[in-house]
């Protein structure tokens, strides 16, 4: 059994406990996860199987959620799991007000990740150093936000807005919560989030804990494809004898009759590209490199040494 499980990841979970919930229910040890959200999330969280763990590095990496920001309200760990700290009544916020300050998160921005978080400083976590009261400096990263877009808003002494936004991996929505706040002089944080979109997966397509039990005991389980999120990837397509010897670990020169449809030739000697037979069968994820006298595309990942994905 090889491939993926597009799980909508339930709320009060940890990765790592959807990960062990799944080898349980599939009998198999070979699990892992593309992408860790807070046990307080929920939606998509990829999940690999068996030898498609391998392919976890290669997927797309971009990320979409839909959160809900709750403005007037501080909390130790930037969302409603943690200790609130602050309270200011915001009644008179309108969204009229607060639509300026979105602006500040399009595109590439500087972000400070939540104290409580499992970003590593110095070897050790930041939320084992916060849990024991150490104070310390949080390293400060570049994210980048393609799009952030209002779907709601509902005043009160507390409003609340919900936003759809779609980033680079590596952004914390909880810090765009409590920065949303800072901007206002209020305070913010994050009351929900579900994640829409990972590695390819959309929450419309996956599949609840209680789903997956149920297509387990009635035998019509499948697991999605391997290449499914590998779309994002140029693709080379190679003949029976070049197949043949590139999944036993061989170099092959690049030829004209070697389908490349997405980029030309200059822009992938640094990108792997999905390899497939000519048979449509998908080998494993190669690269392209020059030599002084011609191009090779070597194997990086053979994911059948007989050509051939199962």
């Amino acid at each position: 059994m090889n491939g993926f499980l597009n799980l909508n990841k339930p709320d009060g979970f940890t990765s790592h406990d959807c990960v062990a919930k799944v080898r349980r229910l599939l009998g198999i040890k070979k699990v892992g996860h593309g992408g860790t959200l807070d046990p307080a999330a929920t939606g998509v969280l990829p999940i690999a199987i068996g030898k498609a763990t391998r392919l976890l590095q290669y997927m797309a990496e971009d990320k979409g959620y839909q959160a809900k920001i709750r403005l007037g309200v501080k909390t130790t760990t930037d969302d409603l799991e943690g200790e609130v700290i602050a309270t200011q009544s915001a009644s008179d916020l309108t969204l009229e007000k607060v639509l300026p300050l979105l602006s500040q998160f399009q595109g590439k921005i500087q972000q400070t990740p939540p104290i409580y978080s499992a970003i590593q400083v110095k070897g050790k976590r930041l939320y084992d150093l916060a849990r024991r009261g150490e104070e310390v400096e949080v390293p400060v990263r570049e994210v980048e936000i393609y799009r952030i877009e209002v779907l709601n808003w509902r005043g009160g002494e507390f409003p609340e807005i919900d936003l759809a936004i779609a980033s680079s991996p590596g952004t914390y929505i909880r810090a765009i919560a409590r920065d949303l706040g800072a901007y206002l002089n209020i305070g913010g944080t994050l009351a929900s989030l579900i994640r829409t979109q990972s590695c390819g997966f959309n929450l419309a397509d996956s599949l609840t804990f209680e789903e997956l039990e149920t297509q387990l005991q009635t035998g019509i389980f499948v697991p999605i494809p391997p290449t499914a999120g590998l779309t994002h990837l140029p693709s080379l397509t190679l003949p029976v004898a070049d197949a043949s010897r590139w999944c036993q670990g061989q170099r092959i020169p690049y030829r004209d009759e070697i389908a490349s449809p997405n980029e030309g030739i200059a822009n992938l000697s640094e990108s792997p590209l999905t390899v497939y037979g000519d048979d449509g069968y998908f080998l494993g994820i190669g690269k392209l490199a020059k030599s002084e006298t011609e191009v090779l595309l070597f194997p990086v990942l053979v994911w059948e040494a007989s050509g051939k994905s199962g």
